[in-house]
């Protein structure tokens, strides 16, 4: 049976976001070691390519550990088979006429969109889209900012230059 509501999001996210909400967190969750996981043989070779991309980076901010193979596995893949529908669409378009003359949507069309929802998914759950990593608060080691909670604060106010523009 499924759970009702959102899923809930990872200690991980909600550390690296400030705890926004200011709930308790899970002191009890899972903290696997932040250690890369192994691309696995079977994935298409853009999607290898996508795997190399990413991990390294995903695994220094902590996102991306050994347990998280199949769902970054599923990102990658998805990532791969959308590019490919939609390289087949740049090459041969989006229609075609059938031999009985009516006019119809190629298949890649379909499979581009389901794959490009897939990889949506993936993305805000592993911070790898714009609005995902606004939301979270990684300081240039890579670590989330610890410390005085009034410097947070601080640092989390757009200065006054940056809210209104700068003159020309």
């Amino acid at each position: 049976m499924a759970g009702r509501g959102r899923p809930p999001k990872p200690t991980a996210i909600k550390e690296l976001e400030g705890n926004p909400g200011k709930r308790t967190l899970n002191k009890n969750e899972p903290k696997p070691e932040k250690k890369a996981p192994k691309c696995p043989s079977w994935l298409e070779p853009d999607a290898k390519k996508e795997w190399r991309r990413l991990s390294k980076e995903l695994t220094a901010m902590g996102l991306l550990t050994q347990v998280d193979m199949a769902a970054f596995a599923g990102y990658c893949q998805a990532y791969a088979r959308w590019k490919e529908a939609e390289e087949f669409i740049s090459k041969h378009g989006s229609i075609l006429k059938t031999s009985s003359g009516y006019i119809q949507q190629i298949p890649q069309v379909s499979i581009a969109q389901q794959n490009l929802k897939q990889v949506r998914n993936f993305c805000s759950e592993m911070g790898l889209s714009p609005s995902a990593r606004s939301r979270l608060n990684i300081n240039s080691l890579g670590n989330t900012i610890d410390g005085d909670e009034m410097e947070e604060l601080l640092l989390s106010i757009p200065k006054a230059e940056d809210l209104m523009g700068r003159p020309n």
